[in-house]
């Protein structure tokens, strides 16, 4: 299958990244993305930019190198209730938000816990995309949160990153097969992201995609294929899906 886009990865500005803007267009381009999301880790994340970053993303083009370049946050879920570290005013002006459980953020809680602040970000209008589910330091209930994302109309990441044999997630093959079988079972959309911190790693989805082949996971589930349907996710404000 072709993957034209990817919807997760960071640049310089996040503190632990390693390319600019441009090197990061320039490597999706090479690799024939259409489309690419630049999602800087949001303002509670150790050493990652001020909130001023992100109000002046408006500033930016949105086609680089030739193909359509999205601006928006990776925020950090900061409690079991599913608040997130960036006020409403900003999340209304990011292009795609996507929402994580990071341990310099939040502790790992029990499985109910875990889960409670998942969905709980998935009941904020402006979250688009639930960030690396499959982290076993925090064990989730996936079919309530499979449910979820389709009741909420939120994409589930399978996050290339975390499949990666140096990752620092825990125990994240199994997590995947189970979220991707519930994801099969009730006709759940995913998304397959990169989580790039380099050039290098922009559009690659090798280890995802042995995983959904797999699993044999349907095609027409995966948003990659196509910019339009992965556009019926975000920017929900404007569309009045919310």
């Amino acid at each position: 299958m072709e993957y034209y886009l990817d919807s997760h990865a960071h640049t310089i500005a996040s503190g632990h990244a390693y390319n600019t803007i441009f090197e990061m267009a320039e490597a999706a381009a090479q690799k024939g993305l259409k489309l690419l999301a630049l999602t800087e880790h949001a303002v509670a994340m150790p050493g990652t930019c001020h909130e001023f970053y992100f109000s002046n993303l408006r500033m930016l083009p949105r086609r680089i190198k030739g193909i359509e370049v999205l601006f928006g946050a990776e925020v950090n879920i900061m409690d079991y209730e599913g608040n997130v570290d960036m006020d409403e005013g900003l999340l209304a002006q990011m292009d795609v938000v996507v929402a994580s459980l990071h341990t310099p953020c939040i502790r790992p809680g029990t499985r109910e816990e875990n889960t409670k602040a998942l969905l709980g970000a998935m009941k904020n209008p402006y979250v688009n995309i639930i960030g690396h589910p499959d982290d076993g330091r925090y064990p989730v209930d996936f079919e309530a949160l499979v449910q979820t994302a389709k009741e909420r109309h939120v994409l589930l990441e399978l996050n290339n990153t975390s499949l990666h044999p140096k990752g620092s997630r825990k125990d994240p093959k199994p997590n995947d097969r189970e979220m991707l079988r519930l994801c099969s079972q009730y006709q759940v959309p995913i998304i397959v992201n990169s989580d790039a911190h380099s050039a290098f790693d922009v559009g690659e989805h090798g280890y995802a995609e042995a995983l959904l082949k797999e699993m044999r996971f349907p095609g027409e589930l995966i948003v990659n294929r196509s910019v339009e349907e992965y556009k019926k996710y975000i920017n929900r404000k404007e569309s009045g899906t919310f």
